[in-house]
């Protein structure tokens, strides 16, 4: 398979509180290629919760896959073949979720010390679905060594057919640091990621955490099959714009940020039309217009404005008209 075409080879990264069916929306108006997630979702919320406003999605957001929190191969496999049946392209399964909750619920990064138990849930998954099933993983937790725990899992999965891997370059510490500063703290080692994919040159390998920019996707790419960006897809959308072009050789969807919205607003009015507050898009498009004159006077518009239940696409309209087509240096922009 030509690496252009490789499913994972642009991932954004799923991200609990941030991308929901908004922030998906906005994303592929940025990128075609660029492959989204949900957040999170448990198997307990799939079986027994609304699983339309769970797993709901418009057509335009593929291809787009769902992660899946749990431990229960069964309830996997059952949340899992509800998933696939809603239209979903990919089932992802969750091993690298640090937070106090997940932990209690046997699920999540805990998982890096029972991979024979993760290897037992993707079995599950894969005989349930069609459609391809994966794992996001870290290196290991708290005092693991990160060479044998990162290879028992990759092992387990690899044995049960699993169709790819995302790894976070870096242990989570389940003891003594929050979710937000296992992002930042334990060290990044993507070398151990790289030494992975050459154990493993069958299995698609993506990498995730720290990558902040297109460039830094290309240099990993020269190491692993596909990358995998959080926070800097999030706080610095317009990167998106360049995903199709420098990661896959094919025109972006629109021209500029200004082009974004313009394709956006349809999308937002019929959300509006549906009763959502123009603040669930905007709120995923604050850092839009970021290095550009204006772009303070843009997010503040949003912040007032944009939040009263009359504020409407004439409400984005004015923001965006505070932003200046022109560039300025870092230090001018606003």
């Amino acid at each position: 398979m030509n690496s252009n075409s490789l499913p994972w080879r642009f991932c954004i990264a799923p991200m609990m509180d941030w991308t929901d069916r908004q922030c998906r929306a906005f994303h592929r108006t940025l990128s075609r290629r660029a492959r989204l997630y949900t957040e999170m979702v448990t198997t307990g919320a799939v079986l027994h919760g609304d699983r339309e406003r769970l797993l709901g999605f418009d057509a335009y957001e593929q291809p787009l896959a769902v992660q899946l929190g749990g431990s229960n191969p069964d309830d996997l496999a059952a949340a899992a073949r509800i998933a696939a049946d809603f239209g979903y392209a990919e089932i992802n399964l969750n091993v690298g979720c640090p937070s106090d909750r997940v932990q209690d619920g046997r699920f999540g990064a805990c998982l890096m010390r029972e991979p024979g138990l993760v290897g037992a849930c993707v079995a599950a998954m894969k005989a349930a679905v069609p459609v391809p099933v994966t794992v996001k993983c870290r290196l290991g937790v708290d005092d693991q060594d990160i060479e044998e725990a990162l290879d028992a899992v990759a092992d387990a999965v690899v044995a049960v057919g699993v169709d790819g891997l995302v790894v976070h370059a870096r242990k989570a510490w389940l003891k003594g640091l929050s979710p937000r500063e296992n992002r930042d703290v334990p060290p990044l080692d993507y070398g151990r990621v790289a030494r992975l994919k050459r154990a493993h040159p069958d299995l698609p390998i993506a990498v995730n955490g720290g990558i902040a920019d297109i460039a830094a996707a290309k240099a990993r790419l020269g190491e692993v099959d596909g990358v995998m960006i959080g926070r800097a897809a999030y706080t610095e959308p317009a990167l998106l714009l360049d995903v199709d072009a420098e990661l896959f050789g094919e025109p972006a969807p629109v021209a500029d940020a200004f082009a974004a919205i313009e394709a956006f607003e349809p999308i937002v009015a019929a959300g509006l039309e549906r009763g959502l507050r123009l603040h669930a898009y905007t709120r995923h498009m604050l850092g839009l217009f970021n290095g550009r004159p204006g772009a303070r006077a843009f997010r503040r518009h949003l912040a007032t404005a944009g939040m009263g239940p009359e504020a409407g696409l004439a409400t984005l309209r004015e923001a965006v008209a505070k932003v200046s087509r022109d560039r300025a240096p870092a230090s001018e922009a606003a």
